[in-house]
This record gives structure tokens, sequence and C-alpha cells, in this order.
């Protein structure tokens, strides 16, 4: 079964053999969402969360096309989704263009005809298997007997590491800047190893899950100053970072770029040095990388910029910077934190807590969107004891079926906290018409305490750090809606 050990299952007429099939595996764990969109992106979540691919069962006719945002997603992320559709009312051939590699298969076949579905999802990326099922053909049948395969192995790195190796060894020295995307779990002792031995400075994503590790080289406030006084090289590990400093090398082409990520993109439109595969066997195919440290001099900035942060929270305790750091300051402990909108990403990443660790971090960001953040959310919390998800109001609702999943999960303590800013107040700016603030900031004006009656969660309005006190009465299964109403 291609290393597949969960499925995810949208109900319908055309996939109902399929599912007959499926309720007499006992091998493989389905869950089951009647929302395609939603469903989409749990199957996102759970491959983040186990390394493993997933199989996405869709429903009848065009709602397939509702799981198109998630393959995006599950492409640019390389993610290994199985996205299974029986043709039937539109033609399903090509319906995920570049982002899903295609294949077909027709009902009943031999057995020599199956394809290699174990091939198809080695390299990592979405795969979009058609189904045509003859009249009167089913696939219920008896599979008690059938295991699940090991999961396809991780490509090997491709790309020349001369180029790279030559400037870490001999030109490093010129100015080097070390740039941390979201990373794996796995891929993070490797990171920490070279952000250790190269001791440059840092800008770090919190879903490296280094962020906190790595405070003595991490430079604060880098957007304000670094634009200004670029390195000579930065060096980038891991997915397509969501500092802003990333956008400004664009127009930058005096600074060297390198990257050494698993997802193969380079995440630039200019001409950059990518070695693509597991950061860990790059590492090891490296060898040893030479002590550079801050040779211009950037952390003292950062020492500046960082005074400034606090006394921003300090003199504004009711403002967003301030909320999401007494958020970070109770959720820290949580198993998993997940941070969804393009702002809150912002937000935690530049006034997030940074004494203790956070390992376990995901965002949803890769390819610029908030959609699906409540139900990767949920997807990669299935198995925490406590998680803890910070979103945006409007990502909130392009996602409010994904609750829907919650009976299916294991026990466990869940807080979804919603920045509610009154739809990304921060796209304001002075002398904004007001039907030009109509159509770019969308003020959603919903009732989040509905939502949570929607959901079956407890709902919690929170104003100032204290309100944040109510996270430490919740019961062990509680399901929590946190609705953060900042001072604009």
């Amino acid at each position: 079964m291609a290393g597949i050990a969960e499925w995810v299952c949208c109900p319908g007429a055309a996939n109902r053999s399929l599912l007959a099939a499926l309720a007499n595996c006992p091998f493989i764990h389905r869950w089951t969402h009647a929302d395609d969109r939603a469903a989409a992106y749990f199957a996102l979540g759970r491959s983040q969360a186990t390394g493993r691919p997933v199989a996405l069962l869709a429903g009848s006719g065009s709602s397939a096309a509702a799981m198109l945002p998630a393959v995006v997603d599950a492409y640019y992320q390389r993610r290994p989704l199985l996205i299974i559709t029986v043709n039937g009312g539109i033609d399903h051939e090509g319906l995920f263009g570049t982002h899903a590699a295609g294949m077909e298969l027709s009902l009943p076949c031999a057995v020599s005809d199956l394809p290699d579905l174990c091939a198809a999802l080695a390299d990592g990326f979405p795969v979009h298997l058609t189904l045509n099922i003859g009249e009167g053909v089913s696939a219920a049948g008896d599979y008690s007997g059938v295991e699940v395969a090991e999961a396809p192995p991780a490509p090997r790195f491709r790309g020349s590491l001369v180029a790279l190796s030559q400037m870490l060894r001999f030109r490093a020295q010129e100015g080097l800047v070390l740039m941390l995307g979201a990373l794996n779990p796995d891929e993070q002792e490797p990171a920490l190893w070279m952000a250790r031995t190269l001791r440059v400075p840092v800008l770090a994503e919190a879903a490296s899950g280094l962020r906190e590790e790595l405070q003595p080289y991490i430079l604060h406030g880098a957007e304000r100053f670094l634009a200004k006084n670029p390195p000579r090289y930065v060096l980038r590990l891991g997915d397509i970072p969501t500092h802003p400093f990333w956008a400004e090398l664009e127009s930058l082409p005096g600074v060297e770029v390198f990257s050494v990520t698993r997802t193969g993109f380079a995440g630039l439109r200019r001409r950059s040095t990518v070695v693509e595969g597991e950061i860990e066997q790059v590492m090891k195919a490296l060898g040893d990388v030479p002590h550079v440290g801050d040779v211009n001099r950037l952390l003292s900035h950062s020492r500046h910029e960082c005074a400034l942060l606090e006394e921003h929270v300090l003199a504004a305790p009711e403002s967003t910077e301030a909320l999401v750091r007494a958020l970070s300051n109770h959720a820290c402990i949580a198993d998993v934190i997940f941070i969804g909108s393009p702002g809150t990403i912002r937000a935690w990443n530049t006034y997030a807590q940074t004494r203790v660790p956070t390992v376990y971090v995901r965002a949803n960001n890769t390819a610029g969107g908030a959609d699906g953040t409540i139900s990767a959310f949920l997807a990669n919390a299935a198995d925490a004891s406590y998680a803890v998800c910070l979103t945006g109001d409007i990502a909130l609702l392009r996602d409010l079926d994904a609750a829907a999943i919650v009976p299916q999960l294991a026990p466990g303590k869940r807080v979804v906290a919603v920045l509610n800013n009154e739809g990304a107040s921060a796209a304001r700016t002075p002398g904004m018409s007001p039907e030009l603030h109509r159509l770019a900031v969308q003020p959603p004006g919903v009732d989040l305490e509905a939502v949570a009656r929607l959901w079956g969660a407890e709902y919690y309005t929170v104003r100032c750090e204290a309100d944040l006190e109510v996270l430490d009465s919740l019961e062990e299964d509680a399901f929590a809606l946190l609705d953060i109403i900042p001072e604009l």
C-alpha cells in the first residue's frame, strides 16, 4: 500500500465501493470529513506530523476541485499526498495541474497493470490517481491480510556542494547571515549544529523549532537595518523563509544566496545556488565547516532593536504584540504550536517569548496564503496532549468546517487562539478610502462566540494578559476558542 498508513475519506456516491474496501482494512487509520477542502488540509497536516504519505479520497464530482489549495500547499512543502478521485460528473484529468503528477487506472484490471505508487510517491510530491470504475464493478472485498509497507525513503540530495563549500571555507569572512525556514523535526539537529559551528547572525522562523535555542545569534528587528547593511552571503536552511528580508533579497543582487532544502525550491526569482535534499545528508557530505562569527557586527544592532521591542511590549500591554507575547508564555509548554495567517506568523516570529524552547512548531504559509489553518492544526495535534494554534480572524472564516474532525481525535487539550483584529488591520494605510478599506481589509464582523457554539468549544475573550490565565484551568480534554481582541 505504498507506505500509506492513513486515509482521509470524503463520503460520496461515486467512491462508495472504495469506502467499502477501506472499511475492511484493519491495518490503516481511516479519518472521515464531509468537507473536501478541510479534509485535504487535514491530510496535509497528517503528512506534516508523520512524515509519511497520506491518501486523500475525494467525494463525488466537482468536490475534488475544492482540494486544490491544499494540494498546492503540499506541493510547495513537498509532502507526499496521494489524491484519489473517481471519474464521474466531471473529467478529473489534469485537475491539479503541475502541482500533482497524474496517473490513471481503470478497474477491473490485471495485477500487472497496477501503478507503482511507492515509486511515484518516493519523490515526496503529491500524486493524483484517477480511477475509472466500470459498470457493476466493486472494489469491496476481504483486505484483512493487507499490511502497510514501509514508507518510501527520502530522496537523496541533488546539486553540487562545491560552491557552498568554497563559500563557507574561503569567503564567508566577508559577511554571512544564516536564515532558517521551517524545518522538520529530524532536520533541526543538523541545522542547530551548523548554526552553532558558524556562529554567524541568524534569522530563524518559529517553524524552524530553533528560534529560542539560538537566541545568542538571533537578529532582532532585522527588517529595519539589514536591507541597508546587507551581508555578502546568505545561507538558507529549510523551507522558503517568511521573514521580510527574504523578499528584500530580490532587489539585492550583490548578496549571494545559497539554499539547502529538502523541497528543492529556490524561493527567489533571481539567481541563487540550491542544494536539494535532507539537511542531515547534505551536512554529512559537506563535512567540517569553519567558525565564521559576526564579522559585520550585526548583533550589536540587534541588541538595540531587542531593547526597543521589549520597550514597546511593556508600554502597550493590550496591543497585538503584547498579547502575542503573553500567549506565547502560556503556549510554550504545549506539545504542538501551530501558527496560521501571515500576520500572526510575523507577530510570533518577532514578539513571542524566547526563554523556553518550542521544538514542534508548524506554520501553513509556504504558498503565501492562510488557508486550512484549523484543519492542518488539528491534524498535527491529533495525538497531542496539549496543542495551541494562533491564527487570524479571516483565516478562521476560511476553515469553519475544520472542527467536525475533533470527535475522531485522541483525547487532549486543544486551544484555537484567534487574533481578532478586524480583518488584517495591519493592511490599513494612511488616507485609505472607505471603499478601498472595504475591499482590501475586509473586516469580517463575525461573532466568534457563535463559532465556538458551532464547534462545541468553550469560548473566552482575551483583552489583557490576565485573561490568559484561563488556560491554566482548562480540563485535560478541553477544546477552547480564545477571542484575542487587541487595542487597535
